[in-house]
């Protein structure tokens, strides 16, 4: 976790001065391109290593392919904090015969560093509750650990103990970044920038080469390491029955926990985004605890009270949808709650002026304005879940299979030809909310730089 933490909160800085302070050509596509590593999950890059290189595994493997997977979350917020930053104070360094690096260290770094610290506390949090890449890359983690104590000897007292570190562990992690993130100012200074600077053609071209590097490496590889597997293979092919109804699976399983998700974010959003009060703070901190819970700590502790006093739910689809309710409700609060909070409340004033009770008003003034954005949460939720892996594997009834768990089943018994489709179905699944965070983010370049950057950063947190 220490080690994936700080190779991407230094990787993730270069890559945002790279993107924001260098004129570069073909700006807006490398903006894009550093959004992309967000669509491949870890357990699917972890996947392509291993059907590339099969003895590859341990623990740099491990560090290279989580780094390359979670880069974004320290990149995109250092994006925006570099975008606020006030170049009058940069010249003013400069004629008091600064260096370039020593303006950097003192002036700049200083500006980005909160922003980019509380992207690599996310990073460790994605470390420390990942089971996909570990499990294949064959190094031993707590996630690892309770997933066999769970399916081997089931000893759930040990697998309790394992699991209690692990969210407390990630409680400190989601703590920590809370309190170092950046906040908005009240009060908003003039700002002075100028536009991104050239840095020589040699410059220039190296600075290219490594963004295409890190870009190949985290998208490029895995697709072409899929496709040439899934191409070469003779033994192992994919089925078609298979692949199609892990597919319907799916498709079938995100839309339903997307919509129940949705259905409880929106009075917690309503409240959140209308009102102010110790009551409305504590109910949205409740909603954003599956921020800090990993999938085998959620999924452990259901199929606990499920055995206990329902026993007739476990492993039901009842009992599933519980847990990507708690684990994916945040990425649809916090979508739900901006929504809601950019609708004018004058227009809802006017309407129940109008005669509108305020249920109406909800449906015809409030629902459709916020509508984008609650879709954009549903959208989020949905693509979570088909990524989901280790409390699928966990709570799912007898047969069901998604695309995460089809995958898992194949590279566990080596049909590495069948599970590179899936792998690749995965891959584009993710792309839809990386491109969504692309957008957003070129949306608001020309917008208030710090509200830019609280807003970039929200939207980071629920990909998170």
């Amino acid at each position: 976790m220490v080690t994936v933490s700080v190779a991407a909160l230094l990787l993730g800085i270069a890559l945002a001065v790279a993107a924001v302070r260098v004129r570069l050509p073909g700006r807006r596509l490398w903006w894009v391109a550093l959004c992309l590593p967000l669509a491949v999950p870890s357990f699917v890059a972890a996947f392509a290593w291993t059907a590339t290189w099969p003895t590859v595994d341990g623990f740099w493997p491990l560090v290279i392919v989580l780094t390359l997977c979670t880069v974004p979350y320290v990149t995109l917020p250092a994006m925006a904090a570099l975008s606020s930053v006030d170049d009058g104070l940069v010249d003013v360094a400069r004629t008091l015969g600064r260096s370039r690096a020593r303006v950097f260290l003192t002036v700049v770094l200083p500006h980005v560093l909160p922003a980019a610290a509380a992207g690599a506390l996310l990073v460790a949090l994605y470390t420390l509750s990942d089971f996909g890449a570990p499990a294949i890359l064959r190094f031993e983690t707590l996630t690892t650990g309770i997933y066999a104590q769970f399916s081997s000897g089931f000893d759930r007292t040990l697998a309790a103990t394992t699991a209690l570190l692990l969210a407390v562990v990630a409680v400190f992690c989601v703590a920590g970044e809370r309190a170092i993130r950046p906040r908005p100012a009240r009060i908003r200074a003039a700002v002075t920038s100028r536009p991104a600077t050239g840095s020589g053609r040699a410059g220039t071209t190296l600075i290219l080469c490594g963004l295409g590097a890190v870009t190949a490496a985290a998208v490029a590889f895995p697709l072409v390491a899929l496709g040439i597997r899934m191409l070469s293979s003779d033994r192992y092919s994919s089925s078609p029955t298979d692949l199609v109804g892990a597919l319907t699976t799916t498709l079938g399983v995100s839309a339903l926990a997307a919509t129940v998700a949705v259905v409880l974010a929106l009075p917690v959003s309503l409240l959140a985004a209308r009102f102010r009060g110790p009551v409305v703070a504590g109910v949205e901190s409740v909603s954003y605890l599956g921020h800090a819970l990993p999938g085998v700590v959620v999924a452990l502790a259901l199929v606990t009270l499920s055995l206990q006093f329902f026993p007739g739910a476990y492993q039901s689809i009842l009992v599933l949808l519980v847990a990507y309710a708690i684990l994916f409700l945040p990425k649809t609060v916090g979508a739900s709650r901006t929504a809601v909070a950019q609708v004018p409340p004058e227009l809802e004033e006017v309407s129940r002026s109008l005669g509108r009770g305020p249920v109406r008003t909800w449906m015809r003034v409030t629902l459709p304005a916020a509508l984008p954005g609650i879709l954009a949460g549903w959208v989020l939720v949905a693509t979570a879940v088909a990524k989901e892996l280790p409390a699928t594997l966990m709570l799912r009834p007898i047969g069901f299979e998604t695309l995460a768990t089809e995958l898992w089943s194949k590279t566990s018994l080596g049909a590495y030809g069948a599970a590179a489709p899936v792998g690749m179905l995965l891959i584009v699944a993710g792309v839809v909310p990386a491109l969504l965070l692309a957008r957003g983010l070129e949306r608001r370049r020309g917008s208030d730089s710090t509200a830019s950057a609280d807003a970039l950063a929200d939207t980071v947190r629920r990909e998170a």
